[in-house]
């Protein structure tokens, strides 16, 4: 009896210290999940849907969709606009959205005034400060203008919001170099929009300074390191800057280049990797799937992932 009593003692004890060692979960740990870059071709049609039934099911807090919602030679529809609006209202879950290249910027190579599609993004999706989804939250939005002259528009599709002590900002950067590079006025609407950006960035940044705030994520479309001409180095330097600032881990997340990464890109002026930003960028055509990011504000590094391909739409040659 002595030696049952006593082996049961030390399976209480061995119980014990396994559940110290493994650090029960914060109770504010939750789960996001990222996609964009999709679909493209009606083949990507149906997996597309697919994905979006599977983050209907799925244990995350909210979606956040980094544009392109056609492809760069699509049919800059308002009717697409609509359409694809009303699919990511059905998604159970609240769905925030900034837009991409392919659904403004690059409408021109199919003879659309670029400004005046961005113009129309921006009352369907932007027309209130709340998400889309069937559950939509509160989300504050850069719907006023920058200056008292007010000579740029406002950008209604900035957004931020916060849950478990995470800071989550919304940029207007599209890939196609930014909307820069083929005239002047649309070089002078992405020298408004760039001002707008770092704007709403810095009050972000200036609000995350506090002790409540353990990390900030970035989400934007373009990816910064594509292009040949360096239009994007402002934005990481600002980037740069922030991570400076804070202290605290930042994620930068982003589409445009279509294959599913984590790393660490962002170099100080020595050519130092700064390990406290992490790159996300999520899936994009062919591929089809999307990116389940865990928040644990106990863990030091706070974000892990998860990818979730769900096809690849190999396209005809």
């Amino acid at each position: 009896m002595k030696v049952e009593l006593a082996r049961a003692a030390g399976a209480l004890l061995l119980a014990l210290v396994a559940g110290c060692a493994t650090h029960p979960r914060n109770p504010d740990a939750y789960s996001f999940a990222v996609m964009g870059d999709t679909p493209y071709t009606p083949a990507e049609e149906g997996p597309y849907h697919l994905l979006l039934q599977q983050l209907d099911t799925a244990n995350v807090a909210f979606v956040i969709h980094v544009g392109d919602i056609i492809s760069g030679s699509g049919a800059c529809t308002d009717a697409l606009y609509a359409k694809r609006k009303a699919e990511f209202d059905a998604v159970a879950h609240p769905f925030i959205y900034t837009p991409g290249d392919n659904e403004w910027t690059d409408c021109h190579r199919a003879g659309w005034d670029s400004i005046e599609r961005l113009a129309a993004l921006r009352k369907v999706f932007f027309a209130d400060r709340k998400s889309l989804g069937r559950n939509p939250i509160e989300l504050a939005a850069q719907d006023h203008c920058l200056a008292p002259d007010c000579h740029c528009p406002a950008v209604p599709e900035n957004r931020f919001w916060t849950r478990g002590g995470v800071r989550f900002v919304t940029l207007s950067v599209p890939g196609s170099n930014n909307n820069t590079g083929r005239n002047a006025v649309n070089d002078a609407e992405a020298a408004c929009r760039q001002e707008a950006n770092f704007a709403w960035l810095e009050q972000a940044v200036h609000a995350s300074e506090n002790s409540q705030t353990v990390a900030l994520v970035i989400a934007l479309q373009a990816d910064p390191w594509a292009p040949k001409e360096p239009v994007y180095e402002p934005l990481l330097a600002r980037v740069r800057d922030a991570a400076r600032r804070l202290q605290k881990p930042v994620l930068f997340v982003h589409g445009d280049s279509h294959i599913y990464t984590v790393d660490t890109p962002f170099k100080d002026a020595m050519g130092n990797t700064l390990a406290r930003i992490t790159r996300l960028e999520t899936y994009g055509s062919p591929f089809v799937g999307w990116v389940e990011v865990g928040v644990d504000p106990d863990d030091p590094e706070v974000f892990s992932f998860k990818p979730h391909l769900v096809s690849v739409a190999l396209r005809k040659k």
